[in-house]
């Protein structure tokens, strides 16, 4: 699959209507799609496996998205083949009194994945310079200086974040930033699915169509989200979410092929620990059964 139709570049002013949410790439219907996805999974199930044996790399996937846009369900589909050992998830929703005593890093960077393991964060940092952002009455209880709450601070935030980005792909971490890029027609018919649905009824919150209506606040600190911290070394990935089929597959494809491209291998064995294995092989075959 062609990832750069969805890839954000560096250095580069986009605007999110250039980036179609309906958009189905390559797939005839989603039964086509469908089958590249279970392909994906069991290759990602694969190369999760000598991740961890490998223990050299971590996986970092941040996603971010308008409400109804389906993180919870790209989770639970795209990782169903992987080592629940193997892997993190970190919901975050609003900050408790002990993580609004610290700096606004600081609750995502104590959750980040150790070396060998996938960490995904549902929502992450980026909701400093987002819902903070459109709603900057949130600042006031965090407690900060007074010389930085100016005009600046969002471009200062957007430097933070790709220094830590930058710090931890240096070190390691593998960052993968994905966009489910839901239109607003498509979040409506969720919703109103959500209100009529009764098994769906638990997923719904008055409290998101409020939400909807700062639709167009929020799409700008989106844009400048992404004009400011899509980098070489953490790019943002687009990904059409109207329909869920494909926001899966396109999703599931981009991490295999990120996993590929690092050309994991199982950890070599010292010639000491060859021999250790052949000891314990004779020792194992002369025993009487």
């Amino acid at each position: 699959m062609n990832h750069d139709p969805f890839i954000v570049p560096s250095g580069k002013t986009i605007r999110i209507k250039s980036y179609d949410p309906d958009f189905t790439g390559k797939f005839k219907d989603k039964e086509e799609a469908q089958k590249k996805l279970a392909d994906d999974i069991e290759r990602l199930a694969e190369l999760q496996d000598v991740l961890y044996a490998q223990d050299t790399y971590a996986l970092l996937l941040i996603f971010q998205a308008m409400d109804a846009a389906g993180k919870d369900g790209i989770i639970d589909h795209v990782m169903s083949g992987v080592n629940p050992q193997g892997c993190q998830v970190y919901s975050f929703k609003a900050p408790s009194t002990e993580e609004l005593d610290h700096d606004y890093l600081w609750r995502t960077t104590k959750s980040l994945p150790e070396r060998g393991r996938i960490g995904i964060f549902n929502r992450s940092y980026y909701e400093e310079v987002l819902i903070v952002r459109v709603h900057p009455e949130f600042l006031k209880s965090q407690h900060l200086p007074q010389e930085s709450m100016g005009g600046n601070i969002w471009n200062q935030r957007y430097e933070d974040i790709n220094n830590l980005e930058r710090y931890l792909v240096r070190n390691g971490t593998v960052i993968l930033k994905f966009f489910l890029n839901v239109s607003k027609k498509e979040q409506k018919r969720r919703f109103l699915d959500r209100i009529t649905m009764p098994e769906k009824n638990w997923k719904f919150s008055a409290a998101d169509v409020q939400e909807r209506g700062h639709w167009d606040k929020y799409m700008q600190a989106y844009e400048d989200i992404f004009n400011h911290t899509s980098t070489a070394w953490a790019p943002w990935y687009i990904i059409p979410a109207d329909h869920k089929w494909f926001t899966r597959v396109a999703v599931a494809d981009i991490i295999v092929a990120k996993l590929e491209s690092l050309k994991l291998r199982y950890p070599k064995l010292s010639e000491e620990k060859k021999k250790g294995l052949l000891k314990a092989k004779k020792m194992l075959e002369s025993e009487r059964d």
